[in-house]
């Protein structure tokens, strides 16, 4: 499991740590995980969400759940505790490398890899969080994309160019793209959507195609305990210890920054 991974990568580093796992709307919950470190006694503690990007409705949610719980609990030692909170790591080099390796492996397995287009598909969030709350998900999933094409062109000196947003097509490039999916009910939400593009590539002719994470298609597996993966997760968790704070100066800082 990645929390043992990432307790033993953090070991290799010279650092004990207990590991915990706390989810909003399955076991373990967060507040199971919270009465656990009260048990602990730890020191310091670092928040880990496992969104890569920074979303107000997921990594925003998360924080926003782990400081009601923090603040009901109403204790002392909570109050007190050292929190240094990452709100986001999709940047971090070693993620960057550990995604570019698994769509390189995957690539491998057409039989013209030069011409498989990359297709990114990410979850989509409501237009009014992009235009009016301005949540930075929709730029950070973008500039995430470009990161990886640029890390496949520096490493494998292949011809990769990206597309974000566009339908075309060439035959002598590895194309990129991204779409959106999982949209709810009547608002808006940010478009491409993953179904129109998808019937949009077909009318195209594209022939070949690796999805970034889809299922049902070739394919980019998610990076689980890939080691290059969970030893860049510890790296993060020991940078971000030394900037640990008490909860209530968290919040103040929160309300200034733009999470970007």
């Amino acid at each position: 499991m990645q929390a043992d991974a990432l307790r033993t990568a953090l070991e290799a580093k010279n650092l004990h740590a207990n590991v915990y796992v706390g989810m909003q709307y399955w076991y373990p919950f967060m507040e199971e995980a919270i009465q656990q470190i009260k048990r602990d006694r730890i020191t310091k503690l670092v928040l880990l969400p496992l969104f890569p990007q920074f979303s107000i409705s997921t990594t925003g949610s998360s924080i926003r759940v782990f400081q009601r719980i923090f603040m009901l609990v109403d204790d002392a030692y909570l109050l007190r505790l050292p929190v240094s909170i990452i709100r986001f790591w999709y940047r971090r080099q070693g993620y960057i490398r550990s995604i570019a390796d698994s769509i390189v492996t995957q690539l491998s397995k057409f039989e013209k890899p030069e011409e498989v287009l990359i297709f990114f598909s990410a979850h989509g969030v409501p237009v009014s969080y992009d235009e009016n709350a301005g949540d930075p998900y929709k730029d950070q999933i973008e500039e995430y994309i470009y990161l990886i094409m640029r890390e496949l062109k520096a490493r494998y000196q292949v011809s990769f160019r990206t597309r974000v947003s566009a339908f075309t097509w060439n035959n002598n490039d590895n194309l990129s793209m991204l779409a959106l999916q999982s949209r709810l009910g009547p608002v808006q939400w940010l478009k491409p959507y993953t179904n129109e593009v998808l019937v949009e590539l077909g009318r195209k002719g594209v022939k070949s195609l690796l999805a970034v994470p889809i299922r049902e298609l070739g394919r980019v597996p998610a990076l689980g305990c890939t080691s290059s993966f969970i030893t860049d997760l510890a790296d993060a968790v020991v940078e971000a210890l030394p900037s640990a704070k008490s909860l209530s100066i968290l919040r103040e800082t929160a309300k200034e920054s733009d999470c970007r």
